[in-house]
């Protein structure tokens, strides 16, 4: 609250600057901070026709309706690696061996109920008992048996919707096409910058003891504020991050050993769980009718 003047202040006569002020140019600041790197327009930002960047969630699934697959992906346990030739010129492949385990659908997240398109799906099998309440209400809900591994895949509108309890099978994907693989990187636990990022390490001479395969100085001196920068590269646990293999194509299909066979490596040890989809950078495959589960084609 402002102060009050007193009685005699108050009633002292008032003047009028407005007249006066207009005489000159009155200069005014601008407070704030100079940006060092002012913003420059591209091609990208600045020209005609351009769409206006919204905020909205309608506008957010319309910028990635072409990156989002049309259909669900399956849920693979890796076997391990192995090697596939061509008959007619001998080349030598290296492939990895992708089983599938009772992949069934469970449940289904809608635009609008969740805000997106998935369908979520679970792998393996659960005994009862090692299986939360609220899980296994979940599962029982939807007349299933309890799953060892869940996911989502997200699918681009609700034509990607599979029934609940529809299967997937090895045939589901198809011989020649491209898929993503998604699974976690093997865990190497604490390890050094030499093995973790690649450092150098120190001089084995010059008076270094004890510390060559440290990292060093890890500061700045006092143009740095005297401190360490976040993210920079110290010793640490390496490994079991989640990792995407884009672009794996598919030698071979298994239906009734629900075996896929995958061009390349794949992240992550034997017996870890990986999550096939289509290849969102090449084109969609053609679904042919007799890959549906029975259920779809009802």
């Amino acid at each position: 609250m402002p102060p009050r003047l007193s009685g005699k202040l108050s009633q002292l006569p008032t003047f009028s600057l407005g007249g006066y002020l207009n005489q000159f140019e009155v200069q005014t600041r601008n407070f704030g901070i100079k940006s060092l790197n002012t913003p420059k327009p591209s091609r990208f930002n600045v020209g005609p026709g351009l769409p206006i960047l919204e905020s909205t969630s309608t506008a957010a699934l319309l910028r990635k309706a072409n990156s989002l697959p049309l259909r669900t992906g399956a849920i693979g346990i890796k076997k391990g690696m192995t090697a596939v030739y061509d008959p007619e010129t001998g080349k030598r492949t290296a492939c990895t061996v992708l089983q599938l385990d009772r992949v069934e659908v469970v449940s289904h997240k809608t635009r609008q109920k969740h805000g997106y398109w998935a369908v979520q799906v679970g792998a393996g099998w659960k005994h009862p008992k090692n299986v939360t309440k609220a899980m296994l209400g979940h599962f029982s809900s939807q007349g299933l048996s309890p799953k060892r591994h869940i996911f989502e895949f997200r699918v681009k509108d609700e034509s990607g919707l599979l029934p609940v309890g529809a299967s997937i099978q090895a045939n589901w994907f198809q011989e020649g096409q491209f898929v993503d693989a998604r699974s976690n990187s093997k865990g190497k636990g604490f390890a050094g910058v030499m093995k973790r990022h690649g450092f150098h390490g120190q001089d084995r001479s010059h008076g270094v003891s004890l510390t060559h395969r440290s990292m060093g100085s890890s500061g700045q001196g006092q143009g740095g504020g005297s401190r360490v920068y976040p993210g920079k590269k110290m010793a640490g646990n390496m490994g079991n991050h989640q990792n995407t293999v884009q672009n794996l194509k598919i030698l071979k299909v298994d239906a009734e050993a629900g075996i896929v066979v995958v061009s390349g490596a794949v992240s992550g040890p034997k017996g870890c769980t990986v999550r096939i989809q289509d290849a969102i950078k090449k084109p969609w495959p053609r679904i042919e009718a007799e890959a549906l589960p029975a259920d779809a084609t009802a």
